[in-house]
């Protein structure tokens, strides 16, 4: 079992709806302001606390700069009305950004540091693309051809795994359609409800007639992604994009997107302090490394290290966020921790579709994830859930959660 002093509680969890990058409903819209809306709600949640009473908002963002530069965390938790004695750090492990600080905030309280933290995510693909504004590789990395992957692109190395692992191009097509299943049934039986924050998105247009500006205001309630008429024939026609001879689509990818999720953890004298309900604790989490070009298998080395850490078993995992970065990569993490004997139950993993259907806003997707695992396991009485996925340039990270 991991060494601590106490135990960290999640006592709020929200996030906001997903949006399409460049062309969905946030293009518009700045990431700091997303996470403002965010940080508000989750103390909304939490009746009874002053946010002063917050040591530090640690914030993951996979691409901190432009909209998202300065310091998010810091100008977020000033905007959002925490106070000026809250402090706030920013920290990157790209898609595991947001997981990373979740257990940098949690273990903070568990070692004893910290009674109050604030923990959560966010990112702008609409307006910081992937890579950044100025992506600058080391010439050193072409020094050595084992460094070499750590220029490739994340769909390079997908049909790396595709290709080492045997996933065929069927297998990926047929896995993306039922992420996108999931969603659409999950979102028509209401299953985001708890866990979602509604977002108002202000339109602005000139009026070139008085020089005005027309303001237009819509709320957004759900994931702009799912489609509910994806099928296998319709992914069947989508030319590879990223090998000529490849498999990997841009029906069985991720989605590229915008959002923002965050979680409030304390200790139990907090608790007691404050006359919070906790919704569930923070159990272990692991990261390990692993070769660059074929980062998406990375959850294979850290799901087993965060299981043992719990002191469970992959049988005693209730609900599964396995980040959906490829359906290969996807297919490829469960296909070889079946052969390990760590076998995660199909129903379980994703069970409300994922990153294929829903989008994946890189730094933001760890809190998100972690709130649906949160608020999924509430609803359905499971007890431990996951929320797992690989890295650019190599690495897996894997954190575990308990219901409450």
């Amino acid at each position: 079992m991991t060494k601590q002093v106490q135990d960290a509680y999640i006592v709020s969890a929200t996030r906001l709806p997903i949006g399409k990058s460049g062309r969905g409903f946030y293009k518009n819209t700045r990431p700091d302001e997303m996470l403002v809306k965010v940080m508000q709600a989750v103390m909304a949640a939490a009746p009874g606390i002053d946010p002063a009473a917050i040591e530090d908002a640690i914030i993951g963002c996979s691409f901190p700069e432009g909209e998202q530069g300065m310091n998010i965390a810091r100008v977020a938790s000033v905007l959002a009305g925490f106070g000026p004695t809250v402090g706030g750090v920013t920290v990157n492990r790209y898609c595991a950004s947001g997981i990373t600080a979740i257990q940098m905030a949690a273990d903070r309280i568990r070692v004893g540091e910290a009674d109050v933290m604030f923990a959560g995510g966010v990112e702008s693909m609409s307006m910081i693309p992937m890579g950044g504004n100025k992506p600058s590789l080391s010439p050193l990395i072409f020094e050595r051809d084992e460094n070499i992957g750590i220029a490739y692109g994340m769909g390079l190395t997908a049909e790396k795994v595709a290709a080492q692992w045997k996933i065929s191009r069927e297998a990926q097509d047929e896995f993306s359609v039922e992420s996108h299943r999931r969603a659409v049934a999950a979102m028509a039986a209401g299953h985001f409800d708890a866990e979602m924050t509604p977002f108002d998105v202000i339109e602005r247009t000139p009026n070139l007639t008085d020089g005005t500006v027309n303001t237009k205001t819509r709320t957004v309630k759900l994931d702009e992604g799912a489609r509910p008429d994806t099928s296998l024939e319709g992914l069947a026609k989508l030319k590879p994009v990223f090998a000529a001879k490849g498999s990997v689509t841009a029906g069985n990818s991720s989605q590229t997107s915008d959002g923002s999720g965050g979680l409030l953890i304390v200790s139990e004298a907090a608790l007691k302090r404050y006359n919070l309900t906790p919704l569930a604790r923070f159990v272990s989490f692991a990261v390990r490394g692993v070769p660059p070009e074929i980062m998406g298998i990375g959850p294979i080395a850290a799901i087993p290290v965060a299981l043992k850490a719990a002191g469970i078993t992959a049988a005693d995992l209730d609900w599964i966020e396995l980040n959906e970065a490829f359906a290969a990569q996807s297919l490829a993490v469960l296909n070889d921790l079946d052969s390990k004997g760590i076998v995660l139950d199909r129903a379980k993993v994703n069970p409300n579709g994922g990153a294929i259907a829903l989008g994946h806003p890189l730094g933001a997707t760890g809190a998100i994830r972690a709130a649906s695992v949160i608020h999924g396991l509430r609803r359905t009485g499971g007890k431990y859930g996951m929320v797992t996925m690989c890295v650019g340039a190599g690495q897996g990270a894997a954190g575990i959660f308990e219901r409450l």
